[in-house]
């Protein structure tokens, strides 16, 4: 007996002591979490209070370098050059009024708020206006996949704003902001290029362009301000005072309204960006699995519409009613669809012969193309005995000219010579006329037919003509030679 309570006492104790064991493991983590995550402890409340108000600040340098910031974003967004834009971010003072927002937020802070919205729309107003004057007057502008990737936000771009911010503010507030993290983040949110890309939509009269990149602007901003609020709330960051309560808590009431207004819309908006980026998932998901996956199948191209919840697929080859209506049992019955299980399929060539259309055509097209290279072909070769045949012409005619022991002229050399020496020469003939002064006998004169450049004075064509004269005079041995001006 009293060896079994000798061993229940053991037992006992070795199940207090793993109690405590654990208890202190667990001890152990919490303080070594407690010591790795947070960073309450390291925050400068009035250091960091200061910083965010003097970056709200906007005259003199700041907006000059807004103004070369957006220039170089619009070159880069033009250029279609990553590394220019992020150039361009890096530079951007836009980030200091959202922070100096989402800070009076938190503070209730109405001067700041005040100021923060002055500056941040001036800053909107102005890069808007320099993006359009860049856009408007640059000869070289296209649609770029910098441009169209800065007019339609998905959910994304929401959680890159959101957690960009949130690592921004904990950076803000440290003692010794780290740079590295402010850059980082202006690159990440990408507030410059949409603004840009705003202004592009502008001067190029497309308004969609415009309002895809102003909500995509609009929703960095909101949920930046959104990061910044939660974080200075986390770090308990003493609120403004003022002297009059009833003020304060006026002012409190308003700064509530104020953020309430801009936090509803932005949750709405964060549901509408995510249900959006589920329909584009799983309409890629349906394209993929129920039509490229299938080797009958030969997709176009395809689009969708929210709005009309319409998914339009356009085939090469023919769809039959059956294959039609097994996509849509699917689309409508498969839970990997649950987001465009409503939506319409509007199918294009299920009613025509596209595929053989096509292939006819261009089976035709390639036998008409082999035969206009055949004609070509022999053409070029008719055209080369042709050349071989006047050049064989040619050399008969002075041949024959030699055998009748008459004062040879080899012609084709002369007429080179001769444009060689007077480059004013347009045209020149030679040929043996026969005339009659007394209309009984007949001589023979070799002539010259030339015409000259009509610019040439006839003083000067005299000139040239005495020598010309003397000069073929002597080259075809003839003791008499005419030359006949041609006007």
């Amino acid at each position: 007996m009293e060896e079994k309570n000798i061993l229940e006492d053991s037992s006992k104790q070795a199940k207090q002591g793993v109690k405590e064991d654990a208890k202190g493991l667990l001890a152990s983590i919490k303080k070594y979490l407690k010591e790795l995550l947070d960073f309450r402890e390291d925050t400068d409340h009035e250091a960091t209070i200061a910083a965010i108000k003097a970056d709200i600040s906007f005259k003199g340098a700041t907006a000059w370098i807004l103004i070369f910031a957006v220039f170089v974003a619009s070159i880069g967004l033009n250029a279609d050059s990553t590394a220019v834009v992020i150039g361009a971010m890096l530079i951007s003072p836009l980030m200091g009024p959202i922070l100096g927002l989402g800070m009076s937020f938190a503070l209730n802070d109405i001067a700041t708020l005040k100021k923060s919205l002055k500056n941040l729309g001036t800053m909107i107003g102005l890069s808007l206006f320099a993006s359009f004057m860049f856009f408007y007057f640059f000869p070289l502008s296209e649609d770029t996949s910098e441009l169209l990737g800065r007019t339609s936000p998905d959910i994304r771009d929401v959680l890159i704003a959101f957690f960009g911010g949130l690592a921004l503010m904990v950076a803000r507030t440290k003692k010794g902001t780290v740079a590295s993290v402010i850059f980082g983040v202006a690159i990440a949110t990408a507030l410059m290029p949409p603004l840009c890309t705003a202004g592009y939509g502008l001067a190029k009269g497309n308004f969609d362009f415009f309002l895809g990149a102003m909500y995509l602007f609009i929703i960095n901003t909101i949920f930046i301000a959104l990061a910044s609020f939660i974080v200075l709330k986390m770090l308990n960051f003493p609120m403004h005072k003022y002297a009059n309560a009833a003020k304060r808590k006026r002012y409190a009431i308003i700064a509530t309204l104020v953020g309430l207004a801009v936090m509803i819309p932005a949750i709405f908006t964060f549901i509408n960006v995510f249900d959006e980026s589920q329909i584009k998932n799983q309409v890629s998901i349906f394209i993929k699995n129920e039509i490229k996956a299938i080797p009958n199948f030969q997709l176009i191209d395809n689009s969708y519409n929210s709005e009309t919840k319409e998914i339009s697929l356009n085939f090469f080859n023919e769809v039959t009613d059956g294959e039609e209506n097994i996509l849509k049992n699917q689309l409508k019955n498969d839970i990997n669809y649950t987001k465009i299980k409503d939506f319409k399929l509007i199918i294009r060539g299920s009613d025509t012969k596209s595929f053989e259309l096509i292939t006819t055509a261009y089976s035709d097209k390639r036998k008409e193309l082999e035969e206009s290279k055949n004609v070509i072909a022999k053409l070029q070769k008719e055209i080369e005995e042709l050349k071989e045949t006047i050049a064989d012409l040619n050399t008969r005619i002075e041949q024959d000219s030699h055998s009748k022991n008459e004062k040879a002229i080899a012609f084709s050399r002369i007429s080179k010579e001769s444009k060689i020496r007077y480059n004013e020469i347009q045209e020149i003939g030679f040929a043996k006329v026969l005339t009659s002064k007394d209309f009984i006998n007949i001589d023979t004169i070799p002539t010259v037919m030339v015409k000259w450049n009509l610019k040439l004075k006839d003083s000067i064509v005299k000139l040239k003509e005495r020598d010309l004269r003397n000069w073929l005079q002597k080259e075809m041995n003839l003791d008499t030679l005419f030359i006949k001006r041609n006007r």
